[in-house]
This record gives structure tokens, C-alpha cells and sequence, in this order.
């Protein structure tokens, strides 16, 4: 299976939007209601491709690169969570949308479940897949910072696979393409120059300062469905309990034989249990 087979069923445009200064790269497909997808740290809106095609049977999709990411512009200066926040918001505002959906995975639920609690009005139904942000792991945080810069900044395609890897429960689920469109991305030099700025809410200082509070959940009113899976190298299933009980009315499933990534290696249960809960 590949990115391109897909997505071949599926009519899409990938296109770069001028987002208050940033040039942000966005892939939309569908109609309807509009969905936005926000992937994790130092990833790439290709991490949907295999939620996007069935999502755009029913919702008008936008799964962005995020600020510093991908092929979106890196305006300088250290990336934390209210920065990410209004790029998304600003993305909105440019295409006219007032409010959306959203399918926030690892960094990009941190921002969204952070969006949803200061700017309730502009999210209609939140889904957190595998959430970052509410706890500071230095163990975690010192795993995500080594083997990422490991991979940008030496040109071996093993660490890139090896990143990739991090995030499966199935290592069989990181194709050859999939590695060398993130090689690629890793390899740009706008990315290669920002590296350290993009992993600024991996130090301590950054990250206990950002983190998504319980007193921050309790104020998300979106109806939430939080997906996590049971083998997530980034997180303890404890911590997405602790997240269930802090954002009220909430649901969880926990997907067995699963890494960081369930939107991807069990696309099909996700994409049955995340539509179900938007409709």
C-alpha cells in the first residue's frame, strides 16, 4: 500500500495557503462540514492518508502541515502551544470557517484539546488521537528530542525508518514511501535550520509551562472522543484515563496491538469509530 494508492479513489488538492504570513501546505478533500487534522511532532500531514478518503464522503477535510512542519513555513523563534494555536486559528479565519471539527493526533491533540478550552466556540467535536501534552516524561520527551535529531541531522534513511518505527506497534505499517517523504522533509534546509525550535516543548522549562491542565480540560465543552493505544511507546494507558476523567463527558477506547498511531495502523477501526462520533 502506498500514499498514492491511498488516496487514488479520492478527489483531493494539496495546495499552500498564505496563513498570516506563514505559507502553509494543506491537503482538502470532501464537502460538508469542515474536519481539520493536525498531526504530531515533527510529522507531516500525510499521516491521514488513510483517514482522509473516508472523512471526505461526509465532511469537507483540511489536514494541515502545522506551523514549523512538513512543507509550512518556520517563522523563527521557539514553537510552543499558543503559537500553534493561532496558526490554526488564522488557517480558519483565511478560508472563512468559523468553526470545525477537529482530529488532533500526539501534538496536534495537545493544540486542539488548548484550542478547545480557550476558543470553545470555534470547535464542534473534538477527537484526541493518542494526546500529548498533559504529562512532562523526561524519559519520553529525551526519546522524542534524541531520535529525531538523530535523523535530521544525518542523511542515513535507518534513522528516519527508525523514527517512523517508534511510532508503530507494527513496523510493518512504515512503508518505504512513507520513509522517504519524512527523509525528505527531514532533509529540507528551512527544517534542518529550525530543528531545535520545533523541539522546544521537549525541554522541561518549555513543556511544564505549556502542558494541557486539568483545570484546562474541565473547561472543553466540545463533545470528546480520545483514542489510545495500548502499547503507545509516548504514553501510559493511565495517562489517557487521567485525561478521560479530566475533560467532562468524554469517551476513550483503547486499541489493543496498538502504538502512537492508531488513525494509521488500525485506520479502518478509526475511521468507523471517529465518524460515527463527528455524525
Amino acid at each position: 500500500m502506498t500514499i498514492w494508492t491511498d488516496l487514488a479513489g479520492t478527489a483531493f488538492e494539496v495546495s499552500y495557503a498564505p496563513v498570516n504570513g506563514a505559507r502553509t501546505r494543506v491537503l482538502r478533500a470532501g464537502s460538508g462540514e469542515p474536519v481539520v487534522m493536525l498531526h504530531g511532532t515533527s510529522g507531516h500531514l500525510e499521516a491521514f492518508v488513510r483517514n482522509v478518503p473516508a472523512f471526505a464522503e461526509h465532511f469537507e477535510v483540511h489536514a494541515l502541515d502545522m506551523l514549523g512542519h512538513g512543507y509550512t513555513d518556520n517563522p523563527g523563534g521557539d514553537l510552543r502551544i499558543p503559537r500553534y494555536v493561532q496558526h490554526v486559528l488564522d488557517y480558519l479565519d483565511s478560508r472563512g470557517i468559523e468553526k470545525a471539527h477537529f482530529v488532533g493526533e500526539s501534538l496536534g491533540g495537545w493544540v486542539a484539546g488548548r484550542l478547545a478550552a480557550d476558543r470553545p466556540e470555534r470547535v464542534g467535536r473534538l477527537v484526541l488521537v493518542a494526546p500529548g501534552g498533559t504529562v512532562a516524561n523526561p524519559e519520553v520527551m529525551d526519546r522524542i528530542r534524541t531520535s529525531t535529531k538523530a535523523a535530521v541531522t544525518s542523511d542515513d534513511r535507518a534513522l528516519t525508518r527508525q523514527r517512523l518505527e517508534l511510532l508503530m506497534h507494527d513496523t510493518a505499517n512504515v512503508s518505504d514511501e512513507l520513509v522517504d517523504v519524512r527523509h525528505a522533509i527531514y532533509h529540507r534546509p528551512e527544517f534542518v535550520a529550525g530543528i531545535d525550535e520545533l523541539l522546544c516543548l521537549q525541554k522541561m522549562e518549555n513543556r511544564v509551562e505549556d502542558l494541557l491542565t486539568p483545570e484546562q480540560m474541565g473547561r472543553i465543552t466540545a463533545p470528546t472522543q480520545i483514542v489510545w493505544g495500548a502499547q503507545n511507546p509516548f504514553g501510559d494507558v493511565p495517562e489517557a484515563h487521567r485525561m478521560q476523567e479530566s475533560i467532562p463527558g468524554s469517551a476513550l477506547e483503547i486499541f489493543p496491538g496498538c502504538g502512537h498511531w492508531p488513525q494509521h495502523e488500525h485506520a479502518d477501526r478509526f475511521n468507523d469509530l471517529a465518524l460515527k462520533f463527528l455524525a
